[in-house]
């Protein structure tokens, strides 16, 4: 039976107490009242026959059609970061929510609020009103070493502040679950953890968190040997772009990297396997402009090491756009140090802030990514919202600027680049565009040929 990997929503059974003199008493006790019950109400639409034929019976009969939504309630954990109600999640557990209620481990409950929510990272920041909570403090991922004690806790199977203990087997894990663009850089563990032990904590002996528990592999979607946490580091870097900026801000190296195996070093006449292959630069990338070269190696990023393509865009994800980093190179037989002053996705150094809006010629548009608010309005998590219809096919066709652009050539977007490789997929030059209105309940299929 073949293993798969499995986004989960809960937490595991209590084990405290001594193994080889490691104390998890004290991290355990520190850690259970940090750690929240999450009830999330999901609302999709899900009617098939609508989603097909909704638009033509629209044009038929005129007006728009009631279509009731589909409610699903799905259950996770968060972990307190703040007393005053901030709560770190797993962005699956409370995308698309009309409806978040947090139980904490004394058993009161409060409703949450969305501040944001990140699927490249699959990282999530809530908030509760409240004051003087008890909390977590992010601890340092990068010290993190394979075979160190840890703790996971959470609300498996709706049992509420369960512990659980292992070690950690692996670091750097990319297990291809959250999708193309994003970043992976598991922590995997052996500390049991369930379905609902999803946005809970991983902390290690001293109660500091490490990780934030997102999957298992599994075939049965249950426990079967292995937990996957999102590195500390990462999760903390994501909340601060989400307070400091509205939005995740993703910084970009401008390489494409490759893994050195033994195959690819035999092909490159390279004489080591450690280190990442830069396998190109992009003109006037970060990279380019600090002075890193096609076949350079690279070998660490302020001093942490990098051997695979994973490990390099996890030392990446912690940092923003305008940050310098050192590089260390290998060019050659000599090692060289560049100090690299990181991107954003339009190739400069400024911050991007969460609405800002840009203009795409080909659609004659200017666009904006989704506020949370208009996010939560519309029970989506993506979208660009046209600010501005200027001469175009758009004009053209007498559409406004009362629309949200969803998909485009059955690809969502949320930003510029996501609409731009969109629009590029195109097939016979035919564009297929999905659209809401700014409430979400009217939906529509705009179709054209580009030229």
């Amino acid at each position: 039976m073949k293993k798969v990997f499995v986004l989960i929503g809960m937490m595991c059974v209590a084990l405290v107490g001594r193994a080889d003199g490691v104390n998890f008493s004290d991290a355990a006790e520190k850690t259970v009242n940090t750690v929240v019950h999450i009830q999330a109400e999901i609302v999709t639409r899900g009617n098939s026959y609508y989603d097909f034929f909704g638009p033509l019976l629209e044009q038929i009969y005129g007006g728009r059609l009631q279509v009731p939504d589909n409610v699903s309630v799905g259950f996770g954990s968060g972990v307190v970061i703040s007393p005053d109600g901030y709560i770190v999640t797993n962005n699956h557990v409370v995308e698309n929510a009309r409806k978040i209620v947090v139980t904490f481990n004394d058993k009161h409950k409060r409703e949450a609020t969305i501040i944001g929510t990140d699927p490249t990272t699959d990282i999530a920041l809530i908030k509760v009103e409240a004051t003087d909570l008890e909390y977590l403090t992010f601890g340092d991922s990068d010290k993190v070493r394979v075979g160190e004690w840890v703790l996971a806790v959470g609300n498996p199977f709706n049992l509420t502040s369960t512990v659980t203990a292992g070690i950690v087997s692996a670091k750097a894990r990319n297990i291809n679950i959250l999708g193309e663009g994003t970043i992976e850089s598991f922590i995997q563990t052996d500390a049991a953890v369930n379905p609902g032990n999803s946005g809970g904590a991983l902390v290690n002996t001293n109660g500091d968190l490490i990780g934030i528990n997102a999957a298992i592999a599994s075939r049965t979607g249950s426990y079967e040997g292995y937990s996957f946490a999102i590195p500390s580091n990462i999760a903390k870097k994501v909340v601060e772009d989400f307070l400091l900026y509205g939005s995740l801000q993703r910084a970009y190296l401008g390489i494409i990297p490759a893994e050195i195996t033994e195959e690819f070093a035999e092909q490159k006449n390279l004489d080591m396997l450690s280190g990442v292959y830069v396998n190109d630069v992009f003109d006037d990338g970060a990279a380019q402009k600090a002075g890193i070269k096609k076949g350079d190696i690279i070998l660490s990023i302020n001093n942490i090491t990098v051997d695979t393509r994973t490990q390099l865009i996890g030392a990446i994800g912690q940092f923003r756009p305008g940050d310098k980093v050192i590089v260390k190179v290998m060019r050659g037989d000599k090692e060289r140090n560049f100090t690299v002053t990181l991107a954003n996705m339009h190739g400069t150094e400024s911050i991007v802030n969460g609405g800002e809006s840009f203009y795409n010629e080909k659609l004659g548009l200017v666009l904006e990514p989704l506020s949370q608010e208009l996010k939560n309005t519309i029970k989506k998590n993506y979208g660009l919202k046209i600010v501005e219809v200027k001469d175009g096919i758009f004009k053209r066709k007498g559409l406004n600027n009362d629309f949200i652009i969803l998909a485009v050539n059955n690809q969502k977007v949320s930003s510029e680049q996501e609409l731009n490789t969109a629009l590029s997929n195109s097939r016979n030059g035919k564009v297929r565009i999905e659209m809401s209105d700014t409430t979400g309940e009217f939906m529509t299929i705009f179709e054209f040929y580009s030229r």
